[in-house]
């Protein structure tokens, strides 16, 4: 009995000892912890329910050259209510006006129903109540007014996440060289035009701030010593013109949608600075209607048909190899090259003429016997002079993706006999219409080529940071002779040449018609036609160049003084004129269409007419458009096509800015 009571107080001896041996190790164990690595633990701890977040700054905004704002981040805010951060007193005494408002501001619950569920929320010590998503500022600084949120982000319980949205104010307007800001699926951000070449002046720096986890997906920010402010990006003033953007973008779209074509470009810029005041890319979607899609003016290399012809006859003449008097034999407009024919747009062609004739008429025979009797020993030499006019490379535009225009030259593996013949009058050549346009524009500029850019200058809200002045690309591409030769030459083909329905007594041009067939050889997609006009305004002393290149016209024309030449001719009137040209329009290369031929003396008319309102029935909408503009009307269309109802009626008296509605059929 004895052993046993012994063998059993051994047995409790060695459960407390084991007991208080586990105790004091435990104990000990705590202490180390809690003192010595303590701070380890609680960082450990805090990694894991705080965080650093990104602050992203506001990105800078596009401005026109006239201040209109043409892209600008806007900020969207998320909001929360923490309804344990208020006061005791305070929850008591503001949450049922709290309610009263938000269910006002968000009525998808009554003021009733929202003040229960915050209430029950406190109860359940819940710290992150979504409240609402993705408001504008306005409506922010509203709800941030209301009852309890008023007395700030501590006191009140309100938790805001502010994100940046970027839009575009002035719309499809230069929409493809603003370019745009996209965020991908797999979060990357995809940007283009101005958005993308100047991204690094735009983003700003980020801020940073620390946030609290209150559950799965949910963080609060920590106001604390240790936030970082983010600093906002530079804005960008481009040289758009907002004015001369919204006439050229609307004279292309009446043109595309009359000769139901799929995609046209038209780059206004300026003749003595190279600044791009209007560019407009208009291609045909799903629906039939015309967007920004691409920026053909930049990216689109093609054959540009007989606008190349000026290079050829710069070349002609700086070189001493021909005259604008020179006599060519257009051979009845067919002359064979290598057992390839060459024709003239007149099936009968011109008998001799003039290399001046010739290209104010757009002879294809002249220009191609011209050069090729000029350089068929010496190609180089025409290739050569060709790189001089600065073909074969980049413009090194502001933008990004610009390719190099594609001359081919003797040696290369596309070079043979008939590409002299062939790139005389424009093919078998690439070249995108900001190329072909910086040739005419140095021509306007009196033989200075200068290079085309669309940004004036990168300043944040008080200092600017860089400006972008004029750049020299060439200061003399040819003798000031023939320069002068050339430029009497364009002004002749508006007056009496391939381009002569768009002459007008009221204000003077000069250019370069252009008819391209496009996709020519190949089956697949068949062969289409581009039209084009290219040249300055006023002729004399010119202000502006301007390029309009169409491609695949359906309807009516394809010619490139009857579908490209009329847009040039709008742009050139809305801008130096109050009234549309007065003169009689008349047959050129190929057959006006009826409606044309019908309102020849129309202008007239009008002009006679004062402030009266026109009878503009039968006329096509780009026309009546043009016309009622003019007279200072707002107009606006229903349809296609011509004018079979006009809301304001034929010899009420006009008021400038009244609203006309135009019925098309």
């Amino acid at each position: 009995m004895g052993l046993a009571k012994k063998s059993e107080n051994n047995r409790i001896y060695f459960v407390f000892f084991g007991m208080l041996a586990i105790g004091i190790a435990i104990f000990t164990k705590m202490s180390i912890i809690q003192f010595k690595e303590g701070e380890h633990w609680r960082s450990k701890a805090d990694s894991l329910t705080i965080k650093d977040e990104i602050i992203p700054a506001n990105r800078g905004n596009i401005y026109s050259a006239d201040g209109s704002l043409l892209a600008t981040s806007i900020p969207k805010y998320t909001v929360y209510f923490d309804p344990m951060s208020p006061s005791t007193e305070n929850f008591e005494k503001y949450i049922r006006p709290f309610s009263d408002s938000l269910a006002k501001f968000i009525p998808k619950q009554t003021a009733g129903q929202y003040e229960a569920y915050f209430r029950k929320a406190r109860s359940n010590k819940k710290r992150y109540i979504h409240i609402a998503t993705k408001l504008s500022y306005t409506q922010y600084m509203k709800l941030k007014s209301f009852p309890l949120f008023n007395l700030g982000k501590y006191k009140g319980g309100m938790i805001v996440n502010q994100v940046n949205v970027r839009e575009y104010p002035m719309g499809m307007i230069a929409n493809r060289t603003i370019g745009y800001e996209r965020v991908n699926d797999d979060k990357t951000i995809t940007r283009k035009g101005i958005e993308a070449a100047f991204t690094d002046y735009l983003t700003g720096k980020e801020g940073r701030r620390k946030v609290q986890k209150m559950s799965k997906n949910l963080w609060k920010p920590i106001h604390d010593e240790n936030e970082i402010d983010p600093q906002d990006g530079y804005d960008i003033t481009t040289t758009i013109d907002v004015y001369i953007q919204d006439i050229a973008h609307h004279a292309l779209l009446s043109s595309l949608e009359y000769y139901e074509a799929d995609h046209g470009t038209v780059v206004v810029m300026e003749t003595s600075t190279g600044e791009i005041k209007a560019i407009s890319n208009l291609g045909k979607i799903g629906n039939g209607s015309y967007t920004e899609t691409v920026n053909y003016a930049v990216l689109e290399r093609h054959d540009p048909g007989s606008t190349f012809k000026l290079a050829s006859y710069l070349a002609l003449l700086d070189d001493g190899k021909a005259d604008t008097a020179t006599i060519y034999d257009t051979h009845n407009g067919v002359v064979t090259f290598f057992n390839r024919r060459v024709t003239d747009s007149n099936r009968r062609g011109y008998g001799k003429i003039s290399l001046a004739r010739g290209f104010e008429v757009s002879s294809n025979t002249v220009a191609t016997q011209a050069v090729y009797q000029a350089y068929k020993d010496n190609p180089k030499a025409f290739t050569d002079k060709m790189k001089e006019f600065g073909f074969n490379q980049t413009l090194g535009l502001d933008l990004k993706g610009e390719p190099a225009s594609y001359i081919p030259v003797p040696g290369d593996r596309n070079w043979s006999k008939i590409a002299l013949p062939w790139m005389a009058y424009g093919y078998g050549i690439l070249v995108t219409p900001l190329q072909t346009l910086t040739l005419y524009n140095a021509v306007a500029n009196n033989g200075e080529m200068v290079k085309p850019h669309f940004v004036k200058e990168i300043r944040d809200v008080n200092n600017t940071l860089q400006t972008f002045e004029k750049e020299v690309i060439n200061p003399q591409i040819v003798k000031p002779e023939v320069i002068k030769k050339m430029q009497a030459v364009m002004k002749n083909v508006v007056i009496r040449g391939s381009g002569k329905r768009l002459y007008s007594p009221d204000f003077s041009m000069a250019g370069k018609t252009g008819t391209a067939q496009m996709n020519y050889g190949k089956a697949k997609g068949g062969m289409y036609y581009a039209s084009s006009f290219v040249g300055y305004f006023p002729a004399d002393n010119p202000k502006y160049s301007c390029i309009v290149v169409i491609h695949r016209p359906t309807k009516h024309s394809y010619y490139g003084g009857d579908v490209a030449g009329p847009v040039f001719k709008r742009i050139a009137q809305k801008i130096f004129t109050d009234v549309p040209s007065l003169n009689e329009i008349k047959d050129i290369e190929s057959p006006l269409p009826k409606a044309v031929k019908s309102y020849k003396n129309y202008y007239a008319n009008v002009k006679q007419s004062g402030n009266v309102m026109p009878d503009v029935l039968g006329l096509p909408a780009m026309d009546a458009v043009a016309i009622l503009e003019n007279l200072g009307l707002k107009v606006q269309t229903a349809g296609t096509g011509k004018v079979i109802r006009q809301s304001i009626k034929n010899g009420e008296k006009v008021e400038k800015n009244k609203i006309i509605i135009l019925e098309l059929s």
